[in-house]
């Protein structure tokens, strides 16, 4: 186990870094203001899922992969993208009876759940960042690297879940107040969408010089 001075340490430098809004922070706000509280929190607990996930990977060295092969990293980061861009493209083509309601139409918590993981799953930075960041943390004299690194993670992912929700929160508080605007109800689902797109296009984009 780390020394306690390492973990508080640690928990501040991730405190740092999860207070700096991201990808996966824009994704969670964008569809809290869309769909409710209920849709913002359902994201968050697929994406901190996801973010198990990618740590479970970085603590068995699967992350490796990515680092050391530029068609592995290239698979994952485009088709993360892609997925971005579906979802923003079925945001703006998609046909509502009632044009000027500006929440979206009920959404299973299974769906939101997987849309949020899959998000986050298929973004190859989260999973070089914590490949990056947590060895930073760990003293192999300590026990396990392993166990450590599992400690950590987990330790980072249940930040992530509290600072996320609270975006969420906030995220719905803002729908709720454009929701009183008969022209932001009308540009909604077409903001909504170029924001997925541009999250999509920007994970292609981010690490292009990666060959």
């Amino acid at each position: 186990m780390p020394a306690l001075s390492t973990i508080a340490l640690f928990l501040l430098a991730g405190l740092g870094i999860l207070l700096i809004p991201g990808p996966a922070v824009l994704y969670v706000v964008t569809r809290s203001a869309a769909g409710g509280r209920r849709a913002g929190l359902a994201s968050v607990l697929g994406i901190e899922s996801a973010t198990c996930v990618h740590i479970i990977a970085a603590a068995l060295g699967l992350s490796a992969i990515l680092l050391t092969s530029a068609l592995a990293f290239n698979v994952v980061k485009y088709l993360g993208a892609a997925y971005l861009i579906l979802l923003g493209l079925r945001t703006l083509f998609s046909k509502h009876k009632h044009q000027d309601v500006l929440v979206e139409p009920p959404r299973s918590l299974s769906q939101l759940v997987g849309q949020g993981f899959l998000v986050n799953l298929l973004n190859p930075k989260t999973a070089l960042f914590f490949y990056a960041f947590l060895p930073q943390f760990v003293d192999p004299r300590r026990g396990a690297v392993v166990g450590q690194i599992l400690l950590l993670g987990a330790l980072f992912a249940l930040m992530a879940t509290c600072t996320d929700g609270l975006y969420a929160l906030l995220g719905s508080t803002v729908g709720r107040w454009l929701n009183q605007s008969r022209l932001v109800q009308r540009w909604q689902r077409s903001i909504t969408g170029c924001i997925y797109i541009l999250l999509g296009v920007t994970t292609a984009v981010t690490g292009a010089e990666k060959k």
